[in-house]
């Protein structure tokens, strides 16, 4: 769960997270929302992959990721153990 930690750390992983809530998206669409390098974009969506928190598929010549919402359903399900502990 390290992994996922660290991922969410960055802001800009936390807004690319944040764009797929809404729909699927090409490396180049999520690209076009941010003042950074291509680059920097795939790395970060390589960090997001490896943590788990989006997949991809091929589509022709396009790559799409969407959120995984697998592990975002077992972070929250972490999360809640606290908030269910009695004192």
């Amino acid at each position: 769960m390290n992994i996922v930690f660290k991922a969410l750390n960055d802001p800009t992983r936390r807004e690319i997270l944040e764009l797929l809530q809404d729909k699927d998206l090409t490396a180049g669409e999520i690209a076009d929302q941010f003042n950074i390098s291509k680059p920097s974009i795939s790395h970060h969506l390589d960090l997001l992959k490896q943590a788990g928190l989006v997949e991809s598929v091929k589509q022709g010549q396009f790559v799409y990721y969407s959120l995984n919402t697998t592990v975002v359903d077992e972070i929250l399900k972490w999360f809640l153990r606290f908030r269910n502990k009695k004192k």
